[in-house]
């Protein structure tokens, strides 16, 4: 009998024992009719920035719009520069350009894979407008560092939603809700989170067409609305996130535990980091790929081609070499198996086949 496939995350495991719940909020918003800016849109926004800390949330339509939304918000457009990392997933600096800036990448922090505050430094202009950390992988960045920069921050928060830290430094942050996310729902969805309440009125007004009532239009703005029935989800999911996040990072002192660590090289554990995915780095990556594949275990590798050098971004004029931090982590980090509820037996069969394919490489 071949062994049970393990994906990368299991998203139905972990919400497995809400079924019902989930069922019967659904069913509850399908009998109000009420679909678009409700009154489960409206507790969400409330709950999440009771959560968050902040004063106010607006939820949209998902994370992508999110960014464009806020830079939208604060007149970021053509002329103006935002910096941000190149290894991230491409809606960082795919929202500054579709406002109109310049996506002005700087390198990561070769432990955290963070973007480095030095070298944001060495790259503000009297064009930078805004500098966009990611917290990447779940670990928040140094945002202490950045603030001190005297730059406006906005947080891409996408992959971190519940890292301590996170959310109240910069003017707003944003997240999404990915069904893969650490705080997901059932499809798209995305929310910003604001220190200033201008810029939340305003954003406000650009997720529904520039406008407060639908008849008075103020601005050009968008159709970006989190849905109802997502928000009927997520109030239920919000409840549920402490208890998800502390899950992983039992589940990432477990891989350290079962000797990964002799293996490949692990991420550095921080007190606020959730882990939205682990990912360990070893020159060894597509071996150890393969040997798990082989086992019907799954695994990725992000940004393997990093922002910078991507065919749509390579009118900014980047070459390979501008970035060699990114560029060494895009070929060799791997991620691994990681959601709330993975059991030990599973990791175990991870480290194991990770293990099975070192030996044989040392071989």
């Amino acid at each position: 009998m071949s062994a049970v496939p393990v994906p990368l995350v299991d998203v139905r495991a972990q919400f497995a024992a809400l079924r019902d719940e989930v069922l019967s909020r659904l069913a509850e918003v399908v009998d109000s009719g009420v679909f678009i800016l409700g009154p489960n849109v409206k507790a969400f926004e409330e709950e999440a920035a009771a959560y968050l800390g902040v004063p106010e949330t607006v939820g949209v339509a998902n994370g992508t719009d999110a960014l464009v939304l806020v830079l939208d918000g604060m007149g970021i457009g053509p002329g103006d520069e935002v910096i941000c990392p190149a290894f991230t997933f491409y809606a960082t600096a795919e929202a500054i350009a579709r406002r109109g800036a310049t996506p002005v990448f700087a390198d990561v922090d070769p432990v955290t894979l963070n973007l480095d505050p030095a070298d944001v430094e060495r790259r503000i202009t009297p064009a930078t407008k805004a500098v966009m950390p990611v917290h990447l992988f779940g670990r928040p960045a140094a945002l202490g560092a950045f603030a001190e920069l005297g730059v406006p921050i906005i947080e891409d928060a996408a992959q971190a939603f519940g890292a301590a830290g996170t959310a109240t430094t910069g003017v707003a942050s944003t997240f999404s809700f990915f069904p893969t996310k650490n705080l997901f729902g059932l499809g798209d969805g995305g929310l910003c989170a604001f220190t200033d309440a201008e810029l939340a009125e305003r954003v406000r007004m650009l997720r529904f067409h520039g406008s407060k009532a639908k008849k008075t239009f103020e601005f050009v703005g968008y159709n970006s609305r989190l849905d109802e029935i997502q928000a009927a989800v997520l109030r239920l999911f919000l409840t549920q996130l402490d208890g998800w996040n502390r899950q992983r990072r039992e589940a990432a002192a477990r891989y350290a535990e079962l000797g990964l660590g002799e293996l490949c090289d692990l991420p550095a554990d921080e007190p606020g980091h959730v882990y939205h995915m682990y990912v360990v780095r070893t020159p060894e990556r597509e071996r150890l790929a393969a040997a798990l594949r082989e086992a019907e275990i799954a695994s990725a590798s992000y940004y393997v081609v990093p922002l910078h050098l991507q065919p749509a971004l390579r009118f900014l004029g980047w070459g390979e070499g501008s970035l060699p931090v990114t560029e060494e982590a895009a070929t060799d980090n791997l991620a691994l198996p990681m959601w709330a509820g993975i059991t030990p037996e599973i990791q175990e069969r991870v480290v194991e086949t990770i293990r099975q394919a070192s030996r044989v490489g040392v071989g």
